[in-house]
Formats: C-alpha cells, structure tokens, sequence
C-alpha cells in the first residue's frame, strides 16, 4: 500500500491557512491531520517531505487543468503553458471576473462547455463536479484552481511528478474530487462526519475530533484513508487515459468507480 497525503485546498484570499488541512495515512491508517499552513507553506512542507518519506501519492482537490476550447481559444498547446497563463492573469479574473468565468452577482453561467471530460457523467446521488470556471457563489471550485494552478511547477520543480503530465515517479500529486472517495455523505453534519469515521475507521481521539471538527478537515482525513487502502492505486495511475492529454484527470481508483 502507498503512503497517501490528502490536502483539502482553499483558495481564499485571506485565512487559507485555517481552511488548508493535510492528512497522511500509510496503509489504512492515518497517521496525522493538520492545518494551519498557508499555501505558500504547503508547498514548502511537501518539497521537503519528498526528502523523507521513500515514495508518495498526493491527492490535492483542485482542477489542474481547464476544458480543451479554453487551452485552445488562448493558444496552449500544452498543460505548461496554460499553468503560465494562469499564473500571469488568475488574479486578474478573479478581480474581474471576464467571461467564461461567472458566479458573481450578476452573473450567468456560460454556454460553452463547463466541464472537462474527466468530469462529465460522474453523479454521487445528485452531487456532480462543479465548473473549474465558477468563481463565486456556493460551491464554487475555480478560486481554489486559480490560487493552487500556480503552485504545480514549482512543486514539479522540487521533485514531485504531476499526474498525469509527467512520467510516472515514486512521488507524485494527482488531482482529486473528494465527494467520489467518500460518498454520498452529508458532510455538512458534524453527526453525519462522525458516523462516516466511526464506520470506516478507529482513529485516536484528538485526530477523529479533529477530522470531525470541520468539512475541509473531513476531506482530508477521510480522502487519505480511502486512497491508502486502495491496492489498485498504481495499476488506476499506470492505464492509458482518453481525451485530450491537456485537461489532465482526476484519481479514481478503479476499485473506487460507482459511476463512468
């Protein structure tokens, strides 16, 4: 089994550092579930856990890439350049909110496809992946992939392999949608996250009151300890994947698949 670090993201402008939480698990059992670290920091803590520990699954919940229309209307012929893209203008359309993007008041969503194909057909009793193009409003997922988009290249930089863009490598992050790990769980409901963990897990007290004590702290805890005890999680990052490569994918071991 590998050793997995699930990290619940955020991408607030300010106070990310109580809304990010790490968890480690090893082989079904979670070893730690911490918070405040700011992205900056996360990125720091991962770069030298690389040096640590022999080999590494990151499972991070942000988009890493974008619809094809979109990399192809700003001319990225490849994952890299869209990373620079965002880099250079994230902030900029956060601020303003240019179209495709939308979720402001006012707003409307766009016509054009919201979603990669990774995303498309996947539906957990009713929950289905939301638009990386969604910036404002309830469940909005794009200020969490604007913030953490530009962190990847340096994360590749310090030695981690981003999948699916990179070759295969004894560390590597990979996008993940918690809520396809998990299941239909109201994670809103504090008895809700208790009965989850009571069910599939016997933790130390401090960290099941911890991994109780928020939704953000439960995607972590609970996305590590699914991860870490799916024994397909090498031959799920080994199969060749379809579409277009520049989208990138999300982790979902095969063992794990409910629905496409």
């Amino acid at each position: 089994m590998a050793r997995v670090i699930a990290i619940d993201w955020s991408g607030a402008a300010a106070g990310a550092k109580n809304k990010i939480w790490i968890a480690e698990a090893l082989a079904g059992e979670l070893l730690f579930l911490e918070d405040g670290r700011t992205r900056e920091q996360v990125v720091d803590w991962l770069v030298e856990r690389r040096l640590q520990v022999p080999d590494a699954i990151v499972g991070i919940d942000f988009a890493f890439s974008y619809p094809r229309w979109f990399l192809d209307a700003h001319g990225c012929t490849t994952v890299d350049a869209l990373w620079k893209l965002v880099r250079e203008h994230g902030e900029d359309w956060l601020a303003t909110s240019p179209a495709p993007f939308w979720g402001r008041p006012g707003q409307r969503r766009g016509e054009e496809g919201q979603l990669r194909q990774c995303e498309e057909g996947w539906n957990v009793r009713g929950i289905v992946p939301k638009s990386v193009f969604q910036i404002g409003g309830a469940g909005a997922v794009g200020t969490g992939t604007i913030r953490g988009i530009p962190h990847l290249s340096r994360l590749r930089a310090g030695g981690w392999a981003i999948w699916p863009f990179d070759e295969p490598s004894s560390h590597l992050i990979a996008e993940i949608w918690p809520r396809l790990l998990t299941g239909p769980v109201a994670k809103s409901s504090s008895i809700e996250r208790r009965a989850w963990l009571d069910a599939h897990a016997t933790l130390p007290a401090p960290i099941n009151e911890r991994a109780i004590s928020s939704e953000d702290a439960f995607d972590a805890a609970a996305s590590a300890l699914v991860l870490s005890r799916c024994s397909d999680l090498a031959e799920t990052l080994a199969a060749p994947l379809t579409g277009d490569p520049r989208e990138g994918s999300m982790l979902v071991p095969h063992s794990l698949r409910r629905n496409p």
